[in-house]
């Protein structure tokens, strides 16, 4: 976008009582923020929604002082602007109806024509959240997933640092301007997250840090992502808000279970329960869940063995596919009697086999 416009969007955006909703309300009613200040006030009233209190505030000349400032910092500091009408702005951010109108990136990201994941979890992360974190990274990365974290303590670092490990790219979505960084304690990682990736936020560097801001930023961790995933949670914290947004953004949730009495896992216990989250217990689920398919070059050439390869399990889907030849894997489940989950884990083990292979549409049939 051009300078002048992108001036536009900021003064628009620094008015008061015009959040992202209406933002874009103005903004498709009149064909851009420009056309925006130029309209006249009773054409404005006549919009759904649109108060004679936020006109007035419109026109006030402080927005377009404080846009110039922002825009200063932003030619300062080489920070990327995408806006929420261009090619350029995240893909599945943009069905998100309260996503930012402008998004504020530094670093090298790229999300074209990537398998993007949110990982989330409380601060308190225990050695078995960390070990399942890592665990699930590492087994992931034959997919080349990009991995997108809050850059917290506890689980989002955690994610954070096993991405930059097995060599992902990895993006730290902010609570605060690109002039900080919080925690201080990662400032450390900074270097090389941007060189892997990068950071997103939607606050300007003039933007008071504040608690609630977290909040707001947990829609981004949401919707930039196919899915979000939820390692361990207390049953209150902010990565349940973040797996509602998901839910209200009709993406999938995955919550990994824990016992009864650790304090830590009864947020993620609760989601499964409460059908807000498909249960995790092994990084293969999320592959044949969103259907994910390896490339062709990452396959591993292994010559078909049958049942001299195949455990108890894989010999009874191995049977019924030989019956039925191109079945759903909720087919393949409830005829198998299996957990739909278990059957993922045992196809995908079968597809490294060579025994099977995928097809459009989460069908499977016989090599």
């Amino acid at each position: 976008m051009t300078e002048n416009n992108l001036l536009n969007v900021l003064a628009l955006q620094h008015v008061t009582n015009i959040g992202d909703i209406t933002a874009k309300k103005l903004i498709s009613h009149c064909g851009s923020a420009e056309a925006v200040f130029k309209e006249k006030k009773h054409n404005l009233l006549k919009i759904e929604g649109i108060g004679s209190s936020i006109i007035n505030d419109v026109f006030e000349p402080i927005h377009f002082k404080a846009a110039e400032e922002e825009l200063h910092f932003i030619n300062s500091n080489n920070i990327t602007c995408l806006y929420f009408n261009e090619e350029d702005y995240p893909d599945k951010l943009k069905h998100c109806f309260d996503g930012p109108v402008l998004l504020f990136q530094s670093g090298n990201i790229n999300l074209k024509q990537q398998h993007i994941i949110s990982i989330v979890g409380t601060r308190k992360i225990t050695t078995q959240g960390m070990a399942f974190c890592d665990n699930l990274v590492e087994q992931l990365t034959p997919y080349n997933p990009v991995i997108v974290s809050g850059f917290a303590y506890g689980t989002d670092i955690t994610a954070h640092k096993a991405a930059l490990k097995n060599n992902l790219q990895t993006i730290g979505c902010l609570a605060h301007g690109l002039n900080q960084i919080y925690p201080k304690v990662h400032k450390k990682y900074m270097v090389d997250v941007e060189n892997n990736g990068g950071f997103f936020t939607d606050f300007w560097s003039s933007d008071a840090f504040d608690k609630n801001n977290f909040l707001k930023r947990n829609r981004i961790i949401a919707g930039l992502s196919e899915a979000t995933i939820v390692i361990e949670s207390a049953e209150r914290g902010g990565s349940l808000v973040t797996a509602d947004i998901a839910n209200s953004y009709n993406r999938d949730v995955f919550a990994v279970p824990g016992r009864t009495t650790d304090s830590q896992s009864i947020g993620c216990n609760n989601l499964i329960k409460y059908q807000k989250a498909q249960i995790l217990t092994n990084p293969v689920d999320i592959p044949y869940v969103l259907n994910w398919q390896l490339e062709t070059s990452v396959k591993p050439s292994i010559q078909k063995q049958l049942f001299v390869e195949l455990d108890d399990q894989e010999k009874i889907i191995y049977n019924y596919l030989k019956e039925n030849n191109k079945q759903q894997l909720d087919t393949i489940a409830l005829s198998c009697q299996m957990p739909i989950f278990k059957v993922a884990s045992v196809l995908l083990n079968m597809e490294l086999k060579g025994v099977i292979r995928p097809l459009p549409g989460k069908l499977f049939e016989l090599i």
